[in-house]
């Protein structure tokens, strides 16, 4: 039997100012990294160059983009995993999907807003917060 594992990204982008940027969907509530799923045929750093442009018109190298953490996200799907990679070098461009977010932001990463998800929150707290990493999302 197979076992199909999927895999997502989210970048953890930060302005000159230390801030966190954070978006809302359409389509499911709460404020999150932006990211999403690796499509077939891409390497993982292409994946977040590729939602991070379609999402927030966030530009950036792969040279620019530094794994921070890896968490099994079972919740969600029985074999789904999230890498977390931190963005500091990137510059704004116009985002390239329509439609699909509602609202974007920076925050400071240890006060985001109160409609945050709860996995987002732990990552923050875990990259800004000097909290332990949990291999759980």
């Amino acid at each position: 039997m197979l076992r199909p594992m999927t895999l997502g990204v989210r970048g953890v982008v930060v302005d000159d100012r230390g801030r966190v940027l954070l978006l809302r969907h359409t389509y499911t509530p709460g404020w999150h990294m932006p990211g999403g799923g690796i499509e077939k045929g891409e390497t993982a750093l292409e994946a977040l160059q590729r939602e991070l442009l379609e999402e927030a018109g966030v530009a950036t190298s792969p040279a620019d983009l530094r794994l921070a953490s890896i968490h099994a996200n079972h919740a969600f799907f029985p074999n789904d995993h999230v890498l977390v990679f931190r963005v500091d070098r990137w510059r704004q461009v116009e985002a390239t999907q329509r439609g699909e977010i509602a609202e974007t932001g920076f925050f400071d990463p240890l006060a985001p807003p109160e409609e945050t998800t709860a996995g987002t929150r732990r990552r923050l707290a875990e990259l800004f917060g000097g909290e332990p990493v949990s291999g759980d999302w």
